[in-house]
């Protein structure tokens, strides 16, 4: 599975055109004619403009965050969402569609609503606030605050509390998140990274799944973990993640951090310690391999003599023509192994870039933190390797927007001295 820049916009989208259950069809569209008919269906052209812009990016999240988590794809259904307003939003095929949503769409649906913290699309449930109430936003208790000055921000922030708008979302085609092969003892990927860290949630509810030591790589142990998790959940214990069993996987995840919901406990990113054990070199394998492949990418980007290291979690010919092509731009031995010296090299020279170069939110996104793992969680894209982030912004921007077009996703995250992930230092 190559890296991903995720949570995105899907250039379409599937809706079907009734309850989950129900007998019915499956449209296929594009992302923004399916927010311009929701907005359409949902509210009033009339009203306000910050009322207009509130719900919409609502409607955005909503829409986000069932095809992020993959909500009904995970239970086995041929769809992203439903035309239900009981569960989803309303969808009406065929409807005309208001000229000013239209161009409010197309100016802010790349756009997203989060929790402060958080990864995943908010679950931005809302309700008209006069026949039905609910936790999320009132429609027209939206209006009325429009109406009295509020700006969409605050009236977001006047329903679901600490969130922020997300802004520049990429857009690239769906694609689910299953890779495509299953997975099985020997193998050494991201992926196996991303089921180990699933696993070690899920085993939080259910304790008799072994705990994992999230390193990518499929050994014994994390066969017999796959093994108690299908044993638990009937399926065919045979100990390797096919459709069923990773669909599975990532059911029980949403469900348990409750990622489809209001109040999600939310998606946030493991650090590892940045120390190095032992050397790295051909034939090495892991979570630091992963990383040292992430920052000779980075630096590829900006040291023309270094080639372009592929993120793959194994210490390949290609990391070591990376590796000494670096010793020789820093004045070190050209060995293609990774010691101490060459590791601290390394991170120095990153670290470097991200402050002086990175802080030009013209050239990169601003993020909180760089994101040097890409390991994608739910509906994964074909997308290029990724890059590196600057600071946070401060102020007023800081409070409202952050602009995310390659924010990378989740269990990885920003590398500094002394971090350590939730189950201790790796």
């Amino acid at each position: 599975m190559p890296t991903s820049v995720i949570p995105y916009i899907p250039e379409t989208i599937v809706v079907h055109l009734g309850a989950p259950t129900q007998s019915a069809a499956n449209v296929t569209v594009p992302f923004t004619d399916y927010i311009k008919n929701v907005v359409s269906s949902e509210i009033y052209p009339t009203w306000e403009p910050a009322a207009l812009e509130a719900n919409t990016l609502a409607i955005i999240s909503f829409a986000l965050n069932r095809f992020y988590t993959e909500y009904y794809r995970s239970r086995g259904y041929d769809f992203d969402i439903t035309s239900s307003t009981a569960i989803d939003q309303k969808y009406i095929e065929g409807r005309n569609i208001y000229e000013n949503i239209s161009v409010l769409v197309d100016e802010i649906f790349d756009r997203y609503l989060r929790r402060e913290g958080f990864v995943e699309p908010l679950a931005a449930k809302f309700c008209n606030g006069v026949t039905t109430t609910c936790d999320g936003l009132s429609q027209w208790g939206s209006q009325y605050l429009a109406e009295g000055g509020a700006d969409a921000f605050s009236i977001l922030r006047s329903y679901y509390g600490n969130v922020e708008i997300v802004t520049n979302a990429p857009v690239q085609e769906p694609s689910p998140s299953y890779p495509g092969t299953p997975l099985r003892r020997g193998d050494t990927n991201a992926d196996v990274a991303l089921i180990q860290f699933i696993l070690n949630r899920i085993s939080q509810n259910y304790p008799a799944i072994p705990k994992l030591t999230v390193d990518g790589v499929f050994g014994a142990d994390t066969e017999a973990s796959v093994r108690a998790f299908q044993s638990i959940f009937d399926l065919t214990a045979d100990g390797i993640v096919g459709p069923a069993t990773w669909y599975k996987m990532l059911l029980l995840y949403v469900a348990v951090q409750r990622l489809s919901e209001l109040q999600s406990l939310g998606q946030t990113y493991t650090r590892y310690n940045w120390e190095l054990p032992e050397p790295l070199s051909i034939g090495s394998t892991g979570s630091r391999v992963t990383f040292l492949q992430y920052v000779l990418s980075v630096l590829a980007q900006f040291i023309p003599s270094i080639p372009k290291a592929n993120i793959t979690g194994t210490y390949s010919e290609n990391t070591e023509e990376a590796v000494r092509a670096f010793q020789s731009y820093a004045g070190l031995p050209a060995t293609g192994t990774i010691d101490d010296a060459t590791w601290n090299a390394l991170y120095a020279q990153y670290s470097a870039i991200r402050s002086e170069v990175l802080s030009s939110g013209e050239l990169f996104p601003i993020t909180e933190l760089d994101v040097p793992e890409a390991v994608p969680v739910f509906a994964n894209a074909q997308a290029p390797a990724p890059s590196i982030f600057p600071q946070p912004p401060t102020g007023d921007a800081a409070q409202r927007y952050t602009d995310t077009s390659r924010f990378l996703q989740y269990p990885a995250g920003g590398f500094a001295a002394g971090q350590e992930d939730e189950e201790g230092s790796l």
